[in-house]
């Protein structure tokens, strides 16, 4: 008989393994999106259509796969759904038109649902003390992300980009299997089924109605649906700005989204040992002073001097922007693993809704952010737009967490 110990540590493993197989898949069209739009001859704004697409699914299905895994357990619905994401990841590879890609992207899309799966059947295996940590060791699946930038770029080059789609699909059905093979029914769900009782939608729902709820989903917005969407839009960026090949652009792009999702494990830890609101307060901060300097685009300036004109270029080199972005990363790294460490601090009976709910509004950041700054691109002819868009977003996080705390602070005097 297999010790409890055992178990925990086993699940959470399998849960980390099958979320970054799953993550990759969710953001495989960073990749063969760019080879989509040079067949296609997308706009930018309609670049950020297809590859925000599949970001839209999966925030979506956040809530109700959080709720059917309170309902029945993590371990059937997460073999059940990673099955489901293997159909449409295959026929992804036929796909001809436009608004095939688009279509099928949503089906793809159920990879990003994953998330509130495996947070709320990591959750019923960690006690109070530990759950930063397991649930931060699980969040590090977000390095699925740099998988596709390390092994799509060369799967495109060897074989070409509709091969990508193929060999994810295989790859999800073979996880499937190890999953179910090397995992267990939780205790929270045992215990209900002996019990016979199951918490009401009503009352899993419930929690939905308080503000702070959503405070915490704008949190969430910035920090995965801001890392999600700059996985995205960074290696078109690269390609644009600094005049990198794909596979170049690629693999530089790791050093954003792999340190981001590896580093999660660690924010868990922090926001354990100093608290989850410090936690988040430092990750703003950090962020807001980078995106300043990242919002600022490459500018040529003529000073009419006393003895003739003085050019200059003001602008951030390849190597300043990259070492910027990856400052971002693992302060957005940090920033995933804390929010739901405070959202288990408030609602340690609700991770299937609260934090299925929280995963949405943030999944929704994954989508909107990449067609905004598409939209910004084609509009005002910046790049770094899209950095001023996060500048502002993070900004206004900073502003509603300090009223929120002037709020506590003055609640606990009147106490």
């Amino acid at each position: 008989m297999v010790a409890e110990s055992s178990k925990k540590w086993s699940v959470l493993t399998m849960n980390t393994l099958a979320f970054a197989c799953n993550f990759a898949v969710w953001t495989m069209f960073s990749i063969i999106g760019i080879k989509i739009k040079d067949e296609l001859g997308l706009t930018d704004t309609e670049f950020g259509v297809l590859v925000a697409t599949p970001i839209l699914t999966g925030s979506i299905t956040r809530l109700p796969l959080g709720l059917l895994t309170d309902r029945f357990g993590g371990r059937i619905v997460f073999f059940i759904q990673m099955l489901l994401v293997a159909i449409p990841t295959y026929g992804l590879a036929f796909a001809t038109e436009y608004w095939q890609y688009v279509t099928i992207g949503l089906f793809v899309g159920l990879a990003g649902g994953s998330f509130a799966i495996g947070i709320a059947y990591t959750s019923a295996w960690f006690e109070k003390e530990r759950q930063g940590t397991a649930m931060g060791i699980f969040g590090a699946g977000n390095a699925g992300a740099a998988i596709t930038n390390l092994i799509a770029p060369t799967i495109v080059i060897a074989a070409g980009w509709r091969m990508v789609p193929q060999v994810y699909s295989i790859s999800m059905i073979v996880m499937a299997i190890l999953f179910w093979l090397f995992t267990y029914n939780d205790p929270h769900q045992q215990e209900r089924v002996r019990s016979g009782t199951h918490k009401s939608m009503k009352d899993q729902l419930a929690p939905l109605k308080e503000l702070r709820v959503w405070r915490f989903g704008l949190y969430y917005y910035f920090v995965f649906g801001g890392f999600v969407a700059l996985a995205l839009w960074l290696p078109k960026y690269y390609v644009g700005e600094y005049g990198m090949d794909l596979k170049t652009a690629s693999f530089i792009t790791m050093l954003f989204t792999l340190p981001s999702g590896l580093i999660r494990a660690a924010g868990g830890w922090a926001s354990d040992k100093v608290g989850a609101r410090a936690v988040n307060w430092w990750v703003f901060w950090i962020s807001m002073a980078c995106l300043f300097f990242l919002s600022y685009p490459q500018t040529s300036m003529i000073i009419h001097g006393i003895e003739g004109d003085i050019s200059f270029e003001v602008g951030l080199n390849v190597w300043v922007f990259t070492a910027l972005v990856f400052v971002v990363g693992i302060a957005q790294g940090f920033g995933k693993a804390s929010v739901y460490r405070i959202i288990h601090d408030y609602y340690p009976d609700n991770m299937g809704s609260v934090g299925g709910m929280v995963g949405v509004i943030g999944g929704l950041g994954g989508f909107t952010l990449p067609i905004f700054f598409g939209i910004l691109s084609d509009a005002f002819n910046v790049r770094s737009s899209c950095f001023m868009l996060m500048f502002g977003l993070v900004a206004v996080c900073l502003i509603w967490m300090n009223y929120a705390i002037l709020q506590l602070k003055r609640e606990s005097d009147l106490l």
